[in-house]
């Protein structure tokens, strides 16, 4: 069974509310739309590309299309980690643009109703929030969600 098999039967398990692709980094959990997520690969080869900010580890080929690699771990500021046999890509899809997010493992796949949604919080000025499209409450768990417009946006800004 395929990667795209195990999310096609995961997405198969509720259809009522949000269905979001749960990850870690560093300990904390995010999740991104399921809807997003073409398939999730162990680590494959990643070819540098000079003078990219420093969160865009290169490009690599998947099945023909060369695809930018973003590491979420570099993108949020978090410390770096030596990638390891649960480091994984996910794929991901906005719009036109398909994008590899390097993570440091996959959870699951939560259905969240959407009660349990609350908006980004307002940390004060000197704060980016713009990455957040909410926080997910399941149990004791708080999940942020991310915003994924704002997430493979390359502006350096």
């Amino acid at each position: 069974m395929t990667a795209v098999d195990d999310i096609a039967q995961l997405t198969e398990l509720s259809t009522d509310g949000n269905q979001f692709l749960t990850f870690t980094l560093q300990e904390e959990e995010f999740g991104i739309e399921i809807l997003r997520v073409q398939e999730i690969k162990g680590l494959a080869r990643i070819t540098p590309i000079p003078n990219m900010p420093n969160y865009i580890r290169g490009v690599m080929n998947l099945r023909g299309t060369v695809v930018p690699i973003v590491d979420l771990r570099a993108r949020f500021s978090m410390p770096e980690a030596s990638y390891n046999q649960f480091t994984v890509i996910i794929v991901v899809t906005i719009g036109e643009k398909v994008t590899g997010l390097v993570v440091d493992a996959v959870s699951d796949v939560l259905n969240v109703s959407d009660e349990n949604i609350e908006p980004p919080p307002d940390m004060g000025s000197g704060s980016d929030t713009a990455f957040m499209a909410g926080i997910a409450k399941s149990g004791e768990r708080l999940i942020t969600l991310l915003n994924m417009e704002e997430l493979v946006s390359f502006d350096p800004s």
